[in-house]
């Protein structure tokens, strides 16, 4: 439990550094947001590590709906290319609500459908946690839930 309070800690220090805002408002930011999770989805389709590179921050985590914790961006694509190579199919990852914790640090709630070959279809949450740094908006956190019936 310490491991999670501090991987928490962590997230929420680099979510609250002060950096220079640029020309940037609430709607143009929520529209990036969208964008990167539309990136996410393209590049977990594509199996894309490249693209994932690029959009993750190095102190990703990343909580699944088995339970699996992946700690740091390596760990992350390991397992991100290792599960979408087990769970096949069309990925939907749609956006229901974004808020800001502050100018640079905000959480992201979607829905998100993995449609598989024998056309049942997986339906999940995932919240992402996303950091402007280097002049984007990263993925530094993301949690899937598995809702109970």
């Amino acid at each position: 439990m310490k491991k999670i309070h501090l991987l928490i800690a962590i997230q929420l220090i680099i979510c609250t550094s002060i950096f220079a805002q640029e020309n940037r408002s609430e709607e143009s930011d929520k529209e990036a947001i969208r964008s990167l999770i539309d990136q996410y989805t393209q590049a977990r389709e594509d199996k894309n590590s490249e693209l994932l590179k690029k959009i993750l921050t190095n102190e990703i985590d990343q909580l699944v709906s088995s339970g699996e914790w992946r700690v740091g961006k390596t760990a992350a694509l390991s397992g991100m290319m290792r599960s979408s190579g087990k769970n096949p199919g069309s990925r939907t990852i749609t956006v229901e609500k974004i808020r800001f914790i502050n100018q640079k640090c905000g959480i992201a709630d979607t829905r998100y459908e993995i449609k598989n070959a024998d056309g049942s279809v997986r339906k999940m949450w995932s919240t992402f946690i996303v950091s402007f740094e280097e002049n984007m908006w990263k993925i530094t956190g993301i949690r899937n839930m598995l809702p109970a019936k």
